[in-house]
């Protein structure tokens, strides 16, 4: 069965874009950690990150640096964190988080936002790339 990332690649669950190419997505996170939060995925569904071939794996770090360095510029914060957990979704995938404190690493605290300002942060973020 197709993951929920699966079905945001083709187009079933909308998503607010922050970069795509041929081989992977960049999107908001519905939940955050903090305002920005940020999922990059690879379009090909592997469940584990380090099941991925290496190929795909290295490029997922480029795109996940490459969007890093735009959130950096649109949102204001200390730093962007990146973890990978891959509990929830069954599709690898990479967090990139503007951070704050070290809370806003805790996937504990989740920011509240309103369509309205998810695009707004979408918007901004891809002006940098």
């Amino acid at each position: 069965m197709a993951s929920i990332f699966t079905k945001i690649i083709q187009g079933d669950i909308p998503s607010y874009k922050i970069a795509e190419t041929d081989d992977f997505l960049a999107f908001l996170d519905v939940n955050p950690n903090s305002m920005g939060h940020t999922l990059c995925i690879p379009k090909k569904e592997v469940d584990k990150i380090f099941d991925l071939d290496e190929t795909t794996y290295l490029g997922l770090m480029q795109f996940s640096r490459r969007i890093a360095i735009a959130i950096e510029k649109a949102i204001p914060c200390k730093r962007v964190g990146m973890t990978v957990i891959g509990l929830e979704v069954p599709h690898a995938h990479v967090h990139l988080i503007p951070l704050h404190s070290m809370e806003d690493a805790r996937f504990i605290q989740k920011t509240k936002l309103s369509p309205e300002e998810f695009l707004s942060i979408a918007h901004s973020i891809k002006a940098q790339l």
